[in-house]
């Protein structure tokens, strides 16, 4: 998969409770999704990866991130048609977004900037219930500071392939960032970072606030 193959990018958003809590938010009682533009999708190859510096924090969420690798049809289950995935961050502007909330306002100015899809590489998908067996992780300067698991998701893979699916549409190329756990922080500049699936080094990279 190349990043420049990407169509469309959809985010769940508070699909982990505490998460949810940590920033004062109700659970959901359906999938909450927003979009990013492909604009905003950068590889973590280990290089620098630069950041708005006057906009406030930039803060991380790391997620499981499915790559579709056919059209959607009803019916249709994960393993049919996921076929790769990586680990990735949803970077999000966070003053800005709390400012967004207050307004009702979309969140695409906290959400989509240059930069704030971050993707490791990508690697066959296991399946539903393999990756169920391996945790995903972030490393920031060597220490871990979020842990994830998809079995604690509040809505499964299945429920967000087909709610994503029936009210965009889903085709091969398109993303799915599928929550991100607590632990969410902010990035400081010179920050390095090191996305994990299992013990598995997906990707890494230097953050640069410039």
């Amino acid at each position: 998969m190349k990043v420049k193959d990407i169509k469309n990018i959809y985010c769940v958003g508070r699909n982990y409770a505490l998460h949810a809590k940590e920033l004062h938010n109700d659970i959901p009682t359906s999938p909450f999704l927003f979009s990013k533009p492909t604009h905003a999708l950068v590889e973590a190859a280990g290089q620098s990866i630069t950041l708005p510096s006057d906009q406030g924090e930039v803060h991380f969420e790391t997620e499981l991130i499915l790559h579709i690798g056919q059209s959607y049809k009803e019916g249709i289950t994960v393993d049919e048609l996921v076929d790769e995935m990586t680990i990735g961050l949803d970077l999000t502007l966070r003053d800005v977004q709390s400012e967004l909330k207050q307004k009702k306002h979309p969140w695409l100015l906290a959400k989509g900037f240059k930069h704030s899809a971050v993707v490791g590489n990508f690697i066959p998908f296991e399946g539903v219930e393999a990756s169920k067996k391996k945790d995903f992780s972030l490393m920031k300067n060597n220490e871990r500071v979020q842990l994830g698991n998809i079995k604690d998701l509040i809505f499964n893979l299945q429920t967000i392939i087909d709610f994503t699916g029936k009210h965009f549409g889903l085709d091969k190329g398109d993303l799915i960032f599928t929550g991100t756990p607590e632990g969410v922080g902010p990035l400081s500049h010179h920050d390095e970072l090191s996305l994990k699936w299992g013990q598995q080094e997906l990707g890494s990279c230097i953050i640069s606030f410039r």
